[in-house]
């Protein structure tokens, strides 16, 4: 299993250093690599057009961007790094912060790697959030987690089956329109979640 740690911008509490695991690489998107300062670790790679951040002098290696791309800092480093042949990607920094429009775009790049096979998590100091793609069991641990919530992403979400929550499903839909999936919860010590078609964001949260 190769494990990446990508973070992007928006500031991260020190206790998410907990996500960095024995041999991660550390991939750093523009302001992110002052994330990396927060968590106490050393990227292996920064990258970024550096509009939000001045370039950093780094023993590690650095990519520059032009400024006029299509991709965004985070969603080029996670084309590489699937590129590159990691198969785990956990996303800090990418939730929240003073522009709404960053999170969904990265919430797009979660995506996109998901589509792609890579096991992915995008979490903050409160949440965790996971995709649920067609013919992959997605289970997950409840540890301190209370609340599980499921969201379409693109459209209709078919096939839904939820075992280990309050509200069980099984075959059934959702549609964007209608947020029945939001505020589940746990009841057994993993929830197990399928789906047949569509893409899903399930969201973990804690008590308030």
């Amino acid at each position: 299993m190769k494990h990446a740690l990508l973070l992007s911008a928006v500031p991260v509490d020190p206790a998410m250093k907990r996500y960095c695991r024995p041999g991660s690489f550390v991939v750093a998107c523009d302001a992110g690599y002052r994330n990396a300062e927060r968590l106490g670790i050393h990227p292996d790679l920064i990258v970024g057009d550096f509009d939000s951040a001045p370039q950093p002098k780094t023993d590690g290696d650095t990519i520059v961007l032009p400024h006029v791309k299509d991709d965004t800092d985070t969603h080029y480093a996670a084309k590489w790094l699937l590129q590159n042949g990691y198969t785990h990607i956990t996303m800090l920094g990418a939730l929240g912060g003073a522009r709404i429009e960053h999170t969904i775009s990265n919430l797009s790049t979660g995506l996109f790697l998901a589509e792609h096979g890579v096991e992915v998590v995008l979490a903050d100091a409160a949440s965790e959030i996971h995709y649920l793609t067609p013919g992959s069991e997605l289970t997950l641990p409840r540890g301190d987690w209370q609340y599980l919530s499921v969201f379409p992403w693109d459209g209709k979400l078919t096939g839904v089956d939820i075992e280990g929550a309050y509200y069980p499903l099984q075959n059934a839909e959702l549609v964007p329109d209608f947020p029945i999936g939001v505020s589940n919860e746990f009841v057994e010590p993993t929830a197990t979640l399928r789906c047949k078609a569509g893409h899903g964001l399930v969201v973990l949260t804690r008590a308030d």
